[in-house]
This record gives structure tokens, C-alpha cells and sequence, in this order.
């Protein structure tokens, strides 16, 4: 699994964080026709950094799938899509490490998204996203002091179905929005 490939990586990952607000509360981004139709998520194969904290694979997908909810659930278009969402591998922050290490929790996931009428796919290969919890001075000192794991787990998965979110308007054409304008080139005012 590609999860495993990257746990050296992922371990020193966990110091890192991203910047960032619920933005929950905000009217949705315009995804145009959306509206949510099946909300699917598995965990069976999820893979656990070994100085993380431990979460069951019915806890990820509870978590996930609220998230999912929380999220596209705000739309209410007239064409279904489907959201299909895998847990890789995680690393939920221990409470107890030194304040200088300061680690932070990391979410791997894989995203697909279907036209519920067509029945197709609309991406061709699923979309791996890898998320960390957001610094905040709470976090600074690593969430493992100062969140639960479920606090953890809410804050990565916020994140994570953000970034899917961000997806689909990075791919327009899935879902019936014009393409960006882009901006013509200059002409080239060179000398030949």
C-alpha cells in the first residue's frame, strides 16, 4: 500500500502543521448542480504510524462520514453525485511527547466521485490527499496534550474533506461549472 511506503516520511511529517478556520458556518462554495447522494466511506485497510494514538476503522469512518455530511450535505442541487472515501493511514498526536517535538496529527486518504445518474466515475485514478491538523495555539505544543483523539480525529477529517472539496472546483467540467476564464497570453512584442 502506498501508506506503508511513506511511514518514515509520515513520522517526521507529523511536525508539521496547516493554517486554517472552520469555514462550516460560511454559505458553501458554488458547486452548481451538487447535491449529495451516497456517502461512502471504508477504513478495512487503514494503517496506524506506530507512536500514534489508536482509532478503530468504525471510528474512521464514523468521523469521515460526518465530515462528508457536515460538508456536502449544505448542497442542494438537482444532480446526485456520490462520494467515495478510503482511509489509508493515520497518526493521532500521543499526549506525553516533549513540548519541543511538538508533533501534530496526519490524515491519508483516497477520494472517488461518481455521477450517481450516469453511473460513471468521473475521475479516472483515485485521489490520494494527505492532511494535517491545523496550528492554532492550542496546537502548537502538539495536540496530543491539548485535544482528545477525537478532537483529532474531527480536525483531520474537517481537513481532509475540505481538500476534496477543493477538488471538485479544480474539475469543474464533473460537475456542470463553466471552466475557469483564463487569461489570453500576451503577444509577443519581441523584435525579430
Amino acid at each position: 500500500m502506498i501508506f506503508r511506503h511513506h511511514l518514515a516520511g509520515l513520522v517526521s511529517l507529523m511536525l508539521l502543521g496547516a493554517c486554517g478556520a472552520s469555514d462550516l458556518a460560511d454559505p458553501p462554495v458554488p458547486l452548481g448542480n451538487f447535491a449529495l447522494g451516497l456517502n461512502i466511506v471504508v477504513a478495512d485497510k487503514v494503517e496506524m504510524v506506530p507512536i500514534s494514538r489508536k482509532a478503530t476503522p468504525e471510528e474512521w469512518v464514523a468521523t469521515m462520514k460526518q465530515a462528508v455530511d457536515d460538508r456536502f450535505g449544505r448542497y442542494e442541487g438537482s444532480k446526485l453525485y456520490n462520494i467515495g472515501i478510503s482511509v489509508d493511514g493515520y497518526a493521532l498526536a500521543p499526549p506525553g511527547i516533549p513540548v519541543v517535538a511538538a508533533p501534530k496529527s496526519i490524515l491519508v486518504i483516497t477520494a472517488n466521485i461518481w455521477d450517481d445518474a450516469a453511473q460513471k466515475k468521473l475521475n479516472a485514478e483515485g485521489k490520494q490527499f494527505t492532511v494535517f491538523e491545523s496550528l492554532s495555539g492550542d496546537t502548537v505544543i502538539g495536540t496530543g496534550l491539548t485535544r482528545t483523539r477525537q478532537q483529532q480525529m474531527d480536525a483531520l477529517a474537517y481537513n481532509a474533506v475540505k481538500k476534496v472539496e477543493l477538488w471538485l472546483l479544480e474539475n469543474p467540467e464533473w460537475i456542470g461549472l463553466p471552466p475557469p476564464a483564463t487569461t489570453p497570453p500576451a503577444p509577443d512584442m519581441s523584435v525579430k
